[in-house]
């Protein structure tokens, strides 16, 4: 799945096109690496945002297989490191 899908399916960010922004204007890394919005997510990728205020590092659990995923269930898709 694509890294710009899974953010926004898992709910770490409102919508695609936010997440898109993000990945284009180099915020968001994949296993230390600067992402590009086509980089697919595998299971165990570690995902890196960085923010104004700090970095969020989350950890990819798996992969949806619909386009959403229920706000209770995001745990099972994503843990967060720090």
């Amino acid at each position: 799945m694509r890294i710009d899908k899974y953010l926004s399916s898992v709910n770490l960010v409102k919508r695609r096109t936010i997440a898109q922004d993000m990945v284009k204007s180099g915020v968001v890394f994949i296993n230390g690496a600067p992402a590009k919005p086509s980089k697919d997510v595998k299971e165990g990728d570690t995902i890196e945002i960085r923010y104004f205020k700090g970095a969020k590092r989350y950890k990819v659990l798996k992969i949806p297989t619909t386009k959403t995923i229920p706000k209770s269930a995001k745990d099972d898709y994503v843990e967060e490191l720090s």
